[in-house]
């Protein structure tokens, strides 16, 4: 039987692992970047700038599930390489429609739709891929560290960079987004086999099953457990009331705090040292608390922190407030995606991640426009009825949360011998 690595360092196959993620999430902080910038060249309207945000989100509600199956059945690595393919395909479509001046918010909503279809599958496998090469105990340790790598390349690489370069040409930073995807979908070719998740196909005969009898399998495990689908709705409501507050965040940005749009990427690198903060302090935090007291206070926390920024929109208050906020949320998704990795057997890892992500993030959009809408009055409000509602939430669940396990507390769901050498 293959072991996981349990102690020490992480492995080769977590290195390959990460660096492919590093290159992925260049590219994807080349896009959120860029993307908001254009769609504000083109319009200045909060409902069709926060369409953006809702067009991004939308895959999740269409696609999760879908790409959950797809990740479930064939080689993930596969799966990684495939998603980043095409995204780097898209990524020279939008060079060339730039570069003709044929770019119109259409065209634009259209990109980033495709673009979000194909990152329900990469996402699904890179957490599907995870708890296939790293033992529990060191599931906080992983997430942690793919979460900081996402955030210092997106914001401190990503970030000010593409600010800065989209001031001189906008087609830099396109191109080196279409080569960064490139590289990752290379990198993922060079997993080790065990990352394939097809050793759990000898255990999981669900996966031998038509497609389409499939997407029911993650909500039904899900409903199972009721600790796992109150969680669910619990954090499908709180990432409606942030996707709600931060619908219209680059006009907010650009237009009460006066940030110029060349320096959009830098003032962004405020949520940027929170997140990495809360990922440093994750472990530590989880060690001292345990992980349920920890996510119950990251979350009251984090809703304060927004409710502050739409009283008071201030520069200095903002870049503060919304480091606080990241920090606590990235500690949040930390603990509860290593929660979740360590409760779903292998061979429904992707089906259940998908139908998560399905409710979760396929709700943001409704979230996006309504907070859109309400930007259209005044652009510190969302940031206020958003943090009003987050934080009541926090204090509502806060017993609820307190008690969740830890990671490496969790029953093995299919015994210590599930994993098969291959």
């Amino acid at each position: 039987m293959m072991r996981r690595r349990l102690s020490g360092g992480l492995g080769p196959a977590f290195n390959n692992l990460f660096t492919a993620s590093l290159a992925s999430n260049l590219g994807d902080g080349i896009a959120r970047t860029a993307l908001p910038l254009l769609a504000a060249r083109l319009t200045d309207d909060p409902l069709l700038i926060a369409g953006i945000a809702a067009m991004a989100m939308l895959p999740w509600l269409l696609c999760a599930i879908p790409a959950g199956i797809l990740v479930d059945r064939i080689d993930r690595r596969i799966a990684l390489a495939l998603a980043n393919t095409v995204r780097m395909i898209l990524a020279v479509a939008l060079c060339v429609l730039t570069a003709t001046d044929a770019l119109t918010i259409v065209w634009l909503y259209a990109l980033i739709f495709i673009y979000g279809a194909f990152e329900t599958v990469y996402d699904g496998a890179t957490r599907a891929v995870v708890p296939s090469i790293i033992g529990r105990a060191d599931l906080p340790r992983a997430n942690s560290r793919i979460e900081a790598g996402e955030l210092v390349v997106q914001n401190f690489l990503a970030g000010p960079l593409t600010s800065l370069l989209f001031a001189v040409s906008v087609l830099i930073p396109l191109g080196a987004n279409a080569v960064a995807f490139l590289v990752a979908a290379a990198l993922a070719l060079f997993l080790p086999k065990i990352a394939s998740g097809r050793q759990h196909a000898l255990i999981g005969d669900q996966t031998e099953a038509a497609w389409y009898r499939q997407f029911v399998d993650g909500y039904r495990f899900i409903v199972k457990s009721r600790m796992l689908v109150t969680l669910w709705l619990l954090s499908t409501t709180i990432g409606l009331a942030f996707s709600f507050a931060t619908a219209s965040f680059v006009l907010f940005v650009l237009g009460p705090l006066a940030v110029p749009e060349a320096w959009f990427g830098v003032f962004m690198l405020s949520g940027a040292i929170g997140g990495i903060v809360g990922s440093v302090f994750t472990a530590p935090l989880k060690n001292g608390l345990n992980a349920g007291p920890t996510m119950a206070i990251m979350l009251v926390l984090s809703g304060l922190a927004f409710l502050i920024v739409g009283l008071w929109p201030n520069l200095w208050v903002t870049v503060i407030f919304f480091a606080v906020s990241s920090g606590a949320v990235t500690v949040w998704n930390i603990l509860v995606m290593s929660l979740r990795q360590s409760i779903i057997p292998g061979h429904l890892l992707g089906r259940v991640h998908g139908t998560w992500r399905t409710l979760l993030w396929g709700a943001t959009p409704i979230g996006s426009v309504l907070g859109g809408l309400v930007g259209r009055i005044d652009l510190a409000l969302p940031f206020i009825i958003g943090g009003v509602v987050a934080t009541v939430l926090g204090i509502v669940f806060y017993r609820f949360i307190s008690i969740l396990p830890n990671a490496e507390d969790v029953p093995d769901p299919l015994g210590p011998d599930a994993l098969v050498p291959l």
